[in-house]
């Protein structure tokens, strides 16, 4: 079925008191743990989320495509209505935003991990051992003061092992591929340019990599950097303008932050777990009609291959669900924005489980949030960008189409 376009959107939408709240806990979909049979969601113990499933309608979602494994940035753009195959952001530029940092049209962002690297310079630790902030922002300022001819350089801490990499300048592009190669026992890439005309850009990040090389040197576990998500600031509405909405996002880590800045949210800064999250959602709840809710831990455990850990935030996250619960939002939708096995340990292209609660769906016979309960969900088996749309028209925020 043909996807309606933003445009299509934007011009049925309508302003109502109405409030949404979704839900989207990072990475939720796994799969079986070989002794049990079950994946982490269908281990842990979640009487909340199984009540609102019985109330909702249910389904799996793909992010991007059947068999697409999506980066974070294309899961949640989808989930917001913006078809990721059209509307591509860097992972630099949401990095970069997520701190807050005034990017111009002249620059290229990347995103940047300390890594760890042996004596033959294969990587051992894709993270650093997930290194203290502290010691991050530590790194970044050794790293900022290289000098590159004819660019402006800024390395920013994010959380941990990750900074953001600006260059500003004239006619930089950011045509270049990832240096990360996203697994263990390889050396870092060199940047190359994917199209000619980037080719002054690539000689100037691969300069910074070889002098942030020699000042790491002795720095283990971070002796080294890898960079991904190359990117410049693209254009794109706002949800504003095409949902006729007041959304907010509250969300700890700063990509998600940055990703709900770009397409016009207010952005609540949150540092703790889903509780003070929920607190805030509550302190906001009569400002706007629109709730983007990130729980980002259930991605770095099933990242870490900790499967239990993974249960335990699953768990952390239902037992918070009467504070929302309470608020009696009108719509309520609890996703992920991909899943992340942690037998696995990273993304992969499984569809993620789905529920959409309003007092106008139609409830199906699904029991229990879990990706086998989903998968009889009446919702089916659709796609990320749907729903939005969904979301909206349960909201009843949406009004007839045609004629």
């Amino acid at each position: 079925m043909k996807m309606v376009s933003l445009e299509e959107i934007k011009e049925i939408s309508v302003v109502s008191a109405s409030k949404i709240v979704m839900l989207v806990i990072d990475g939720l979909g796994g799969l079986p743990d070989a002794k049990t049979g079950h994946t982490e969601l269908e281990t842990a113990h979640t009487p909340y989320l199984d009540q609102l499933a019985k109330k909702s309608i249910c389904g799996l979602i793909d992010p991007v495509s059947p068999g697409i494994t999506p980066g974070s940035g294309p899961g949640h753009l989808a989930l917001f209505g913006y078809d990721p195959l059209k509307f591509s952001i860097g992972r630099g530029v949401l990095e970069a935003l997520g701190i807050d940092f005034e990017l111009t049209k002249n620059d290229v962002a990347a995103r940047g991990n300390f890594c760890t690297v042996d004596d033959d310079g294969l990587i051992t630790d894709r993270r650093a051992g997930r290194i203290a902030t502290e010691k991050c922002a530590g790194l970044c300022k050794l790293l900022g003061q290289i000098k590159l001819e004819g660019v402006e350089l800024f390395v920013l801490p994010v959380k941990e092992h990750r900074f953001s990499f600006v260059l500003r300048g004239k006619d930089l592009r950011a045509e270049l591929n990832d240096t990360d190669p996203q697994r263990s026992g390889l050396a870092p890439y060199p940047a190359k340019y994917l199209k000619i005309i980037a080719k002054h850009t690539a000689d100037i990040v691969n300069e910074f990599i070889s002098k942030s090389k020699g000042i790491l040197a002795k720095n283990h576990p971070a002796n080294m950097i890898l960079l991904r998500g190359f990117s410049k600031l693209p254009d794109i509405p706002s949800m504003g303008e095409i949902y006729k909405l007041t959304p907010a996002a509250i969300a700890v880590y700063p990509m998600y932050k940055g990703l709900a800045k770009l397409i016009g949210m207010k952005v609540f800064r949150a540092d703790g777990g889903i509780q003070e999250e929920l607190k805030i959602l509550a302190d906001y709840f009569d400002k706007h009609d629109f709730f983007y809710v990130h729980v980002k831990h259930a991605d770095s455990a099933g990242e870490d291959g900790d499967f239990s850990r993974k249960v335990k935030v699953i768990e952390e996250v239902d037992s918070a669900l009467p504070q929302l619960l309470n608020l009696k939002p009108d719509v309520i939708v609890v996703t992920g924005d991909h899943s992340t096995p942690a037998v696995l340990k990273g993304h992969s292209w499984h569809p993620v489980p789905v529920l959409l609660y309003s007092q106008w769906c139609r409830s199906d016979d699904v029991k229990e949030f879990s990706e086998s309960a989903c998968l009889s969900g009446g919702l089916g088996r659709l796609h990320a960008t749907d729903i939005m749309p969904l979301a909206m028209a349960n909201a009843l925020k949406l009004t007839k189409f045609g004629a």
